[in-house]
């Protein structure tokens, strides 16, 4: 199909914004699909993984790493606490703060996905190589973009 708009026109398959938006909604499904054999979604996920790799965190340390605010996070949290995934206490050197942290079941099911980002990999079509650099090149204009807000 030909258009006659000129080159330079606001369209959407011009807008970065709009390839990222496709793209994200591509991987939304390719996780959703990996991830329901577990019974997780990509956010548990995510919690998961931070959670497992940082130790217990506090719940404002979680939602920095997820990027999450706590309206979001709380009821993430209480839907994997009422699944037995993670467990949540008072901070005992400060009582304001809660802590998460795997519980046993938590531990499993994160061994139990550790394949999903080899399939992911695989599903991209991109080698190894392609993706560090895609990732790389996301860091850096996510932190871009961060650091240029008015």
């Amino acid at each position: 199909m030909t258009s006659s708009k000129p080159a330079d026109a606001l369209t959407i398959e011009q807008q970065i914004c709009y390839a990222m938006h496709t793209t994200v909604r591509a991987f939304d499904a390719v996780y959703r699909e990996l991830l329901a054999e577990h019974g997780l979604s990509y956010p548990q996920y995510i919690a998961l993984m931070a959670i497992g790799e940082h130790g217990p965190l506090t719940v404002g340390a979680l939602g920095e790493l997820m990027r999450l605010d706590s309206g979001t996070l709380s009821p993430l949290l209480k839907r994997m606490e009422a699944a037995g995934l993670v467990g949540r206490t008072r901070d005992r050197a400060d009582e304001r703060r809660v802590l998460v942290a795997l519980t046993d079941l938590g531990r499993d099911r994160l061994a139990g996905v550790s394949e999903v980002p080899r399939a992911i990999a695989a599903r991209s079509g991109l080698t190894l190589s392609q993706l560090a650099e895609l990732r790389s090149t996301l860091e850096r204009l996510t932190a871009t973009l961060e650091t240029a807000r008015p």
